[in-house]
């Protein structure tokens, strides 16, 4: 594929599909019927799961000190809290990109080498995956049974023989794998072998414990903003654990895999709440809501760090 085809392809691809998610959600539920129910909304509890977004970015920028610090390099903390906030408001534009961006920002005014910046960031990224790993497996043991049943009555009993098979074959995939001295094989063994590098490196951090407590810190934030906005609904009163949960779990790869989860958070959002029995009006109106309320702090305090970052270095 030539690289011009590749980098439209790049950009084009998820646009398309956050308009096309958008228009899903719409379609589901009528925006007269979202804004409906937004405009019942306490936006007291919006207004806290915003504070407690902007303690968690917060949060992030001094976490990224720790990492850096070992590295020779003593930055900043204005200019990893704005290097931060530019980070996702250019993530709206093509998904990840805002990692490279973040890196830059401290090669442009904290002359950090920019490979140090991302390999840094790489290993901030694997820390968080992991959080949010040992959050999925908290969700299965505590709603196991809850789990199963759902999935059971979903699926016959001959697509958990299949994903049986399934794992079975990636087993032994893995041992042939683990095996092979082919070249390329070799060359993705490296690659993960310096991943796992880049996990174990935070155990070399000076203030590891500190990173580890600003880690939790952070994503309990994110699941606490997630769960204040439902008191801003009486139709979600009394909204089950699980469902914050599985909700909070679903919102979070939307957001990932789109333009900062434009058109997918809403529809993450409703798809999983679906499984509780909630009504889509509220369950889109609250993922709008949500969304929305991110987003507008993401692109105010995003747009102003990218305008004050070369005033405040000016003299670099």
């Amino acid at each position: 594929m030539q690289p011009k085809l590749k980098k439209v392809l790049t950009l084009v691809i998820p646009i398309l599909i956050s308009i096309g998610l958008v228009w899903y959600s719409l379609n589901k539920v009528p925006l007269d019927k979202i804004i409906e129910q937004a405009k019942a909304a306490d936006f007291r509890w919006i207004l806290l799961s915003i504070f407690c977004l902007l303690l968690s970015h917060m949060s992030r920028a001094y976490r990224w000190l720790f990492m850096l610090e070992p590295l020779g390099y003593k930055v900043k903390f204005k200019n990893s809290l704005m290097a931060v906030f530019s980070t996702y408001l250019i993530n709206y534009g093509i998904p990840r990109s805002g990692e490279v961006a973040r890196a830059t920002i401290l090669t442009n005014y904290e002359n950090v080498p920019f490979e140090k910046g991302f390999g840094t960031i790489v290993a901030e990224r694997i820390a968080d995956m992991l959080v949010m790993l040992l959050i999925i497996f908290i969700t299965l043991i505590l709603q196991f049974e809850f789990i199963i049943e759902f999935f059971s009555k979903q699926f016959n009993t001959s697509i958990f023989l299949v994903l049986g098979i399934g794992v079975a074959l990636l087993g032994i995939g893995f041992l042939i794998f683990r095996k092979s001295e082919s070249a390329f094989v070799v060359k993705i063994k490296t690659f993960f072998r310096g991943l796992m590098e880049g996990v174990f490196s935070i155990l070399k951090i000076k203030k590891k414990w500190a990173f580890i407590g600003h880690t939790i810190f952070i994503w309990g934030l994110y699941i606490l903003m997630f769960y204040t906005t439902t008191f801003a609904f009486d139709s979600l009163e009394g909204i089950p654990v699980a469902a914050i949960l599985i909700g909070f779990i679903s919102a979070s790869f939307s957001i990932a895999a789109t333009n900062g989860g434009t058109g997918a958070y809403p529809a993450a959002v409703y798809a999983a709440f679906s499984i509780f029995g909630i009504a889509k009006d509220p369950s889109f109106a609250f993922g709008w809501v949500l969304w929305g309320s991110q987003t507008l702090m993401t692109i105010i305090l995003g747009g102003i760090s990218l305008l004050y970052l070369p005033i405040y270095n000016r003299k670099k």
